[in-house]
């Protein structure tokens, strides 16, 4: 079992971790679901009474250990599912290791290594992994199948979107499960798309926005406008990177996608021409494109990027505009754009050697199989849960967010979601993704032309993966 982790992780060894599951945020945001970032610290969450614990049967562990990046997983625990520490008579302890550096991994790796020989209520008994790296995990002997070795059913997972399964599937067995689904969308500022556009109402704005002919026509008129069209160099990234026509090595070769070079050639027009803000992702010149003052007109997002990311900088407080009016709660609203992708995700592992297998059962079950929790998290924090049936009701409803104007956003959402196809994603997306990014920039920046910079993502990717050739 260690062999199997150990060769995986000399592969990864390198890579960093970003946040929300796709490309990661610094400490005050994360991708999988928004919530910031924390010092690695370890917490205690609904531990059990007792008396409950007296009760438990004697084959489920008396400690329920959680790891994760941020306290996002640990909230939603609490809110709706602690009752089941009392249920099991059992305390549950979540650690919790910032992703910077990598610092997330590199620990859950070392204390995953010393599963075997770790007493039986320190040992690892559920981790969250993010899609750019899940297959690290979920192709080792270091996470149960959620069917066969838990005991979820094909019934209990039916309203789950399929692609939320796909990728954490190896070798016919689902590994882990998810409560979140994150199709993407573009979100806009609804008092510049009234300027420019001459409307803000996303129907008629995505009509404007629904190819990358049109997008670009857009962009023109936005910068004649004095506005720019994006922030930076990777907004637009996820859009191409989700939508290539094959994975990124073929036959142990780095293969450079049509749909990669066309965001390269697409980013470097655009900076040329003025069309972005020059900026990186995560970077605070970033978020601050997407507040008050701000010029430019949209961004590429999914579903916990506009709840949490993009709700929290555009200063609009938690539901309603800051003290002092200089928020911008209201003034964006989101459209399809000019192609489906999805962005990012957090799903929950079963660990090897836990004792603890009934209470991750009922855990999985009421984090991401029950409709009525899922229908639950959507309503409290606008973000996008993974259950079908759930999503689709409330696309139907008359449900909409103040922060986005009064728009149902949750049924552009569950329209994006059917869209997702994960049939080209491989084991090297994340170290891939991340250095044909970094390579670019300088690129974009005037600092070193195309070929050098093509030349020197290659050399970082295979000094990451030195089994691969271009």
């Amino acid at each position: 079992m260690k062999k199997k982790l150990v060769s995986l992780l000399l592969v990864s060894a390198m890579l960093a971790t970003m946040t929300g599951c796709g490309d990661k945020a610094p400490a005050d945001d994360n991708a999988g679901g928004g919530a910031a970032n924390t010092p690695a610290n370890t917490e205690n969450a609904g531990g059990g009474n007792s008396e409950a614990q007296a009760e438990a049967p004697a084959a489920e562990g008396k400690v329920v250990n959680i790891y994760v990046w941020n306290e996002e997983f640990k909230n939603l625990y609490e809110k709706y599912a602690a009752d089941l520490a009392d249920t099991h008579g059992v305390e549950v302890k979540f650690t919790i290791v910032a992703n910077e550096n990598n610092a997330y991994q590199n620990n859950l790796d070392a204390t995953l290594q010393q599963q075997d020989s770790a007493a039986d209520d320190d040992k690892i008994d559920v981790f969250l992994i993010e899609a750019d790296y899940a297959s690290k995990y979920t192709k080792t002997d270091y996470t149960l199948d959620v069917v066969n070795d838990i005991g979820l059913t094909e019934a209990d997972l039916a309203q789950q979107y399929q692609y939320t399964k796909d990728v954490v599937s190896a070798d016919g067995a689902l590994k882990a499960v998810s409560w979140q689904a994150t199709p993407g969308l573009f979100a806009y500022r609804r008092s510049i798309a009234k300027e420019v556009l001459g409307t803000d109402d996303p129907t008629e704005v995505q009509a404007q926005l629904s190819d990358w002919t049109k997008f670009d026509e857009a962009a023109a008129k936005m910068k004649d406008a004095g506005y720019f069209m994006l922030s930076g160099y990777d907004d637009s990234y996820r859009t191409f990177s989700n939508n290539m026509s094959a994975p990124w090595v073929q036959d142990g070769k780095i293969v450079i996608d049509e749909k990669i070079q066309e965001w390269i050639d697409q980013t470097k027009e655009y900076t040329d021409n003025g069309y972005n803000n020059k900026t990186t992702l995560w970077a605070p010149e970033w978020s601050a494109d997407q507040g008050p003052g701000s010029k430019v007109f949209g961004f590429f997002y999914s579903t916990w990027g506009i709840n949490f990311t993009l709700k929290g900088n555009a200063k609009g407080g938690d539901d309603k505009p800051d003290e002092v009016g200089q928020g911008i709660f209201g003034d964006y609203a989101v459209c399809e754009g000019p192609m489906p992708y999805y962005w990012g995700g957090s799903w929950i592992c079963a660990a090897a050697g836990t004792d603890n297998v009934s209470f991750i059962k009922d855990l999985m079950l009421r984090m991401t199989c029950d409709a009525d929790t899922m229908k639950q998290i959507t309503l409290d924090t606008q973000d996008y849960t993974n259950n079908m049936a759930a999503m689709e009701e409330i696309a139907a409803s008359d449900y909409k967010s103040d922060f986005l104007g009064g728009q149902n956003h949750i049924a552009l959402f569950a329209e994006s979601a059917k869209k997702i196809d994960l049939s080209n994603i491989c084991d090297y997306d994340q170290g891939l993704n991340e250095s044909i990014q970094s390579a670019m920039h300088e690129y974009f920046e005037g600092v070193v032309d195309y070929d050098t910079a093509l030349e020197n993502f290659y050399k970082a990717a295979i000094e990451k993966y030195p089994e691969l050739t271009k």
